[in-house]
């Protein structure tokens, strides 16, 4: 029976091995196999859960992130709310729900969603039809305009490069088959112009991980914020610079080998938070660990509030969920939040400058 596995041993025999990045989109956006075009993945049904499926409060947190900053710059009259991503819509449903209240906020924008699956777009289309979105597969066919955006866990999917440093040269990692397993393989080593800078701190066997796409992505999200306005929020897993193997993969709640189960399991990377900073024209934050950006913008002071009509196992999960969101030992550190603003403009709250 055909299965992605076959397709991809298929696609190797004809045209060598592939770079960790044609793997990638492979797996996830194969019109017929990918993980991403065949499934919705999310929950606990799913293979994972994100923060807008843990709680409601950080979508709530995210909303008047967004709301506050567009009062910084002035509440402009029209603006592009935007989500890199969106998943089931679960995240953009609770920033318009906590968002309802702040006078002109909803008059004011146009609701856009950048999402390839046809699947998740259907489900998107359920959870937020009332609010008339218009679906995009680039970022690039949005509207001129202020520009208010959020990314959850969106960088992390996009496909990643990985490069092994021979002396002052680059082997880049690869997959090929034996018989009917995928596995790794080296190209011959040469040097990479855009990875010169990374000899100064690496050393012979260190692998390092690029994304083309994200500094793509950001570098379109810095021109519009910085020629009309808004702001970007990207929330994801990662450091400020890229080392070491991150690519990982998960299936119903499982890590599996990368190579194991392609199509059939999500695959995602680490995200290097300086290369998207730097790609970027607009202003940038430090990266800002997700369990103190929450906590800044009120996260606590609402759990209280929302715990208080609570009791038994609805309680427990709500004070699990907070837990989960905000502890160092969970996602509080793990996750950090990256802002892109205008220069000219107040720095976004909750982040560290």
């Amino acid at each position: 029976m055909p299965d992605l596995k076959s397709e991809l041993i298929a696609m190797i025999k004809a045209q060598g091995p592939l770079s960790i990045a044609a793997f990638f989109t492979e797996c996830l956006l194969h019109p017929k196999f990918g993980y991403y075009t065949t499934r919705d993945p999310f929950g606990a049904r799913g293979d994972f859960t994100t923060a807008p499926e843990i709680s409601q409060m950080y979508g709530e947190m995210l909303g008047l992130f967004l709301a506050q900053t567009w009062r910084d710059q002035g509440s402009v009259a029209a603006f592009n709310l935007v989500e890199l991503g969106p998943g089931r819509g679960t995240l953009m449903a609770d920033i318009l729900r906590a968002t309802r209240a702040v006078a002109g906020f909803h008059s004011a924008l146009q609701l856009h969603l950048i999402e390839a699956s046809p699947t998740l777009q259907a489900r998107q289309a359920k959870t937020l039809g009332t609010f008339k979105p218009r679906w995009h597969t680039q970022l690039d066919t949005l509207p001129q305009g202020p520009l208010f955006l959020v990314a959850n866990e969106f960088f992390d999917a996009l496909p990643i490069r990985q490069f092994i440093r021979d002396g002052q040269q680059w082997r880049e990692r690869c997959v090929t088959f034996s018989g009917e397993d995928l596995i790794y393989a080296l190209t011959e080593a040469a040097p990479h112009a855009t990875l010169a800078y990374r000899l100064a701190d690496t050393k012979q066997g260190d692998l390092v991980e690029t994304c083309a796409p994200a500094q793509a992505i950001v570098q379109g999200i810095g021109h519009s914020i910085t020629q009309h306005g808004g702001v970007a929020l990207i929330v994801d897993y990662g450091n400020w610079r890229s080392l070491g193997d991150t690519l990982q993969s998960v299936q119903s709640h499982q890590s599996v080998a990368p190579l194991s189960h392609p199509g059939l399991a999500d695959l995602s990377a680490h995200v290097d938070f300086e290369a998207l900073a730097k790609a970027c024209s607009a202003a940038y934050t430090q990266p800002t660990d997700q369990g103190i950006f929450l906590e800044r913008l009120g996260i606590t002071p609402r759990a209280n509030q929302l715990a208080k009509s609570l009791q038994g196992s609805a309680l427990t999960s709500h004070i699990a969920a907070h837990h989960r969101l905000t502890h160092h030992s969970e996602m509080g550190t793990l996750f950090k939040a990256l802002g892109l603003f205008p220069t000219s403009a107040p720095p976004p709250p909750g982040l560290d400058l």
